[in-house]
């Protein structure tokens, strides 16, 4: 028995020595692999790696210019839609002038008592103008000139020593044309049907004045408001209540 054992270890041990010869053979016989270019193969791989990197940065380069651009263009836009906000502000506040589709009403004196000798209405009142204009505003009228002033949100039409007057502007000689605005063609004809059947012409004649209305006209222009606006109950704001800056 105790041979048995003997054998069986000599056996393994000579498998072991075996196994380390046969992988020290292949070792011997499949050395590593060496770089065996040349020189010039070896500069020609270096150009290639240059030339890789080259690209690359120009590469880098031109997205830093895209990115450049599109961070000015980000702040163009935000200074033009700013640009375009005053500017439909300004509009809103009648500081610009207007073409748009609307309507021309005169305002004379009427033509059969100047005949007969009767006294004529050389102005219109405060009153009779103000009802005229509310009305337009009633049927949709956007923008509205009387004797070439803009009339906006904040001004006032009132009698001064006998003598109507619109921001201080004397409306003193007749005809006087008022110059009417909408936002579509569509509109002014409705304005105009509107018109055609109110009792507005009545009240004028009634002071002995006419009230002309033209037929829609595509492209009327109001003047801008060219009187200083007085803003009324608002303080200017302090640094530090402007919240975050």
């Amino acid at each position: 028995m105790d041979k048995l054992k003997k054998n069986f270890s000599f056996i393994a041990i000579l498998v072991v020595i075996g196994f380390m010869i046969a992988i020290q053979f292949q070792t011997i016989k499949k050395p590593v692999e060496r770089d065996t270019r040349d020189l010039w193969q070896l500069r020609e791989a270096i150009l290639q790696e240059k030339e890789l990197q080259s690209e690359l940065l120009t590469e880098i380069r031109s997205i830093e210019e895209k990115l450049l651009a599109y961070e000015s263009k980000q702040k163009q836009s935000k200074e033009q839609a700013l640009r375009d906000t005053i500017q439909e502000l300004k509009n809103e506040a009648g500081m610009t002038k207007v073409t748009a589709p609307g309507l021309l009403l005169t305002i004379e004196p009427i033509i059969e008592e100047i005949q007969i000798g009767a006294e004529i209405s050389r102005s219109v009142s405060p009153e009779l103008l103000k009802r005229l204009l509310n009305e337009l505003n009633m049927y949709d009228a956007k923008y509205v000139a009387v004797d070439g002033q803009r009339i906006i949100n904040t001004t006032v039409i009132r009698d001064i020593n006998n003598e109507t007057k619109i921001d201080g502007h004397a409306l003193s000689n007749l005809p006087i044309e008022i110059r009417v605005g909408v936002d579509n063609v569509e509109t002014a004809e409705k304005l105009y049907n509107q018109m055609k059947v109110s009792k507005a012409t009545e009240e004028f004649f009634i002071e002995n004045l006419k009230l002309t209305i033209s037929e829609p006209n595509p492209g009327v222009t109001i003047p801008a408001y060219d009187n200083q606006i007085r803003i009324r109950y608002l303080e200017s704001m302090k640094a530090n209540e402007g919240g975050n800056t």
